[in-house]
C-alpha cells in the first residue's frame, strides 16, 4: 500500500475542501438572506469560477477511466467523448446557459413549468435527477478506481473514500464552495497533467511514443491511432456521442446550475474561451495514455479498468503521482459535488419548496439540501463499485433527457402545449428502456445503435407533430421582444394550466 502518496492526497484534498468550505461559510453566514446563498452563491460568481466549474462538472470519472476503457477498444476515436463536451460547452454557453441566468431560475424543471405547466414540471424534475444520480454513482466507481490504484483496497471501498470527500466538498457552502475550490483544482490538474506527459515521455522504454505506434501497427490496429477510426465507430460511437451528450446536458441541471450562479449574461459569455479548451485538452490527454498503457507490457495485464493507473503509477516519480492522483481525484470529486447538489436542488425547489413548504426560508432550503446530499451521496458510492463499463452506462442515461431538449427549443420559440410534452415524454422513454432492455434493436436490424439514434427520432418526430395538431400557446420567447424577454416580462404572460 502507497501509505506516503495516499496520505499527501488526502492532505491536500482535506485541507483544500476544509479550508475554503469553511471560509466561505463563514462568509455566508454575513450575507442577507434571499438570494439562494447555498444553491446558487448569491449568483454573484465571476467569470473565472463559471468557466472551470462548467468544464469540470463535465470532465469527471467518463473522461477519465471512460477514457482509459474506451482506448483500450476504439484508441484514438475516444477522443470524440472530449470534443462532444467541447461542442456541448459551446452550445450551452451561448444558448441554454443564458436562457436559464436570463430567466433567473433555481432549477431546470421550475424552467419547464413556466413553458409547460406543473405536471412537465414533475415528470422532468424526477427523470432529470435520476438522470443525475446516476452520473453520480459513475463519479462514485471512478474515485474508487483512483483509491484501488494505490492501495489494496477494492474499488468498493475507495468508493466509500471518495464519496465521503465529495459529500463534504459540497456540504460546507454549496455552490460558491464549489466554484472556488474548482478553480484551484484546475490549476493544479493541468500542470500535473503537462508534468505527467513528459515524465511519460522520459520513461518510455527505447523507441519512445514510436514504439507505442509501432504496437499497435504490428497488431494489425492501425486504425486504433486515428482520430476517425472506422466508420462503423465514426457512426456507432463518434457521432451519438456528440448528438447524446449535447442534447442531453445542454438541458441539464448538473450543467447549467453554476450558469444560473453566475454575476450575469455577460459573464457566462466570457467563460466560452476558458472553459471549452480546457475540457477538450484534457480529453486528448487521456486518451493518449490509455493508448500508451495498452502498448505496455506490464501494465496491460491488468485490463483496460487498472491498466492506465498501473502505468502511471509505475512510471511517475512518487511526487507526481501524488500531484496527480489528486488532479485526477479533484476532477472527479468537482462532478461528484455538482452531480449532489444539482439533484438536491431539484429536491429542495421542484419538491419541498413547491409543494410542502412554499414559504420556506433560505435556512430551511439549505437544511434540506444537505440532507439531500449527504443522502444522494451515500446512495450513490455504495451501489459504486456494481456499475457496468462507465461509458455504455453513459449512453443509456444520456438518452433520457433528449425529448426534453426538443420541448424547450419548440416551446421558447414556436408553440407551448402541456399536453404534447407529456406525450413525447412518455412514448421516448418507453422506447429508451425498450432499446436497452428488449429484442427492438435487433427486430428493426439497427442492433448495436446507441439510444440516442431512435430516442431522438421519436423525441423529435412527436415534439413537433403533437404541438402542430394539439393546441397551445404562443412560444415563451414569441413577441415583440423575442429572445430578449426577461423574467419581468413574464408577469403578465398566460402560465400553461395543468392537464
Amino acid at each position: 500500500m502507497n501509505w506516503a502518496i495516499l496520505a499527501a492526497v488526502l492532505v491536500y484534498e482535506v485541507a483544500l475542501i476544509f479550508g475554503l468550505g469553511l471560509y466561505f461559510a463563514n462568509q455566508q453566514k454575513k450575507q442577507a438572506a434571499g438570494g439562494h446563498g447555498f444553491l446558487l452563491s448569491n449568483r454573484d460568481l465571476p467569470a473565472a469560477v463559471v468557466a472551470v466549474t462548467m468544464a469540470l462538472t463535465v470532465l469527471g470519472t467518463p473522461h477519465i477511466f471512460g477514457m482509459f476503457e474506451m482506448s483500450w477498444f476504439i484508441g484514438a476515436t475516444s477522443i470524440w467523448f472530449g470534443l462532444a463536451h467541447a461542442v456541448l460547452l459551446v452550445f450551452t454557453i451561448t444558448t441554454t446557459a443564458i436562457w436559464a441566468r436570463r430567466m433567473k431560475v433555481t432549477s431546470m424543471p421550475e424552467f419547464i413549468a413556466m413553458i409547460f405547466g406543473e405536471v412537465p414540471r414533475l415528470m422532468v424534475g424526477c427523470v432529470m435527477a435520476g438522470v443525475i444520480w446516476g452520473l453520480l454513482t459513475l463519479e462514485s466507481q471512478g474515485m474508487g478506481i483512483i483509491f484501488a490504484t494505490m492501495t489494496d483496497l477494492s474499488i468498493q471501498q475507495g468508493a466509500i473514500i471518495g464519496g465521503i470527500l465529495g459529500i463534504l466538498y459540497v456540504v460546507f457552502a454549496g455552490m460558491k464552495e464549489i466554484g472556488w475550490v474548482n478553480l484551484v483544482n484546475m490549476v493544479v490538474m493541468y500542470i500535473g497533467l503537462i508534468l505527467t506527459m513528459i515524465y511519460i515521455t522520459a520513461g518510455m522504454p527505447e523507441g519512445g511514443w514510436q514504439r507505442v505506434q509501432s504496437f499497435y501497427i504490428d497488431a494489425d490496429e492501425a486504425h486504433m491511432l486515428s482520430l476517425f477510426g472506422t466508420p462503423e465507430l465514426l457512426v456507432t460511437f463518434a457521432l451519438a456521442t456528440v448528438l447524446s451528450t449535447v442534447f442531453c446536458q445542454s438541458i441539464n441541471q448538473q450543467l447549467l446550475q453554476p450558469a444560473m450562479a453566475a454575476k450575469s449574461e455577460k459573464t457566462i459569455r466570457k467563460t466560452l474561451w476558458i472553459a471549452v479548451p480546457l475540457n477538450a485538452l484534457f480529453g486528448v490527454f487521456m486518451a493518449t495514455i490509455g493508448l500508451a498503457a495498452k502498448a505496455d507490457p506490464v501494465a496491460a495485464e491488468l485490463g483496460p479498468k487498472l491498466a492506465a493507473p498501473a502505468m502511471l503509477l509505475n512510471t511517475l516519480p512518487p511526487w507526481l503521482v501524488a500531484w496527480l492522483m489528486a488532479s485526477l481525484l479533484a476532477a472527479m470529486l468537482s462532478t461528484f459535488a455538482m452531480s449532489s447538489l444539482a439533484p438536491a436542488t431539484i429536491f429542495t425547489v421542484d419538491v419541498y419548496r413547491n409543494f410542502f413548504n412554499p414559504d420556506a426560508t433560505e435556512a430551511q432550503e439549505r437544511r434540506v439540501t444537505r440532507i439531500m446530499v449527504v443522502i444522494l451521496g451515500a446512495a450513490a458510492f455504495l451501489v459504486a463499485g456494481f456499475m457496468p463499463t462507465i461509458l455504455n452506462a453513459i449512453n443509456w442515461i444520456f438518452a433520457w433527457l433528449t425529448p426534453v431538449f426538443w420541448l424547450v427549443i419548440i416551446g421558447l420559440f414556436w408553440k407551448r402545449s402541456s399536453l404534447a410534452a407529456i406525450l413525447t415524454m412518455a412514448v421516448t422513454w418507453v422506447v429508451n428502456s425498450a432499446w436497452s432492455f428488449t429484442s427492438l434493436p435487433a427486430m428493426l436490424g439497427m442492433e448495436g445503435q446507441p439510444n440516442v439514434y431512435p430516442s431522438l427520432a421519436v423525441g423529435l418526430g412527436l415534439c413537433l407533430i403533437l404541438h402542430a395538431i394539439l393546441p397551445g400557446q404562443p412560444g415563451l420567447f414569441c413577441g415583440p421582444k423575442g429572445s430578449r424577454i426577461t423574467r419581468a416580462d413574464l408577469d403578465g404572460v398566460q402560465t400553461m394550466p395543468a392537464e
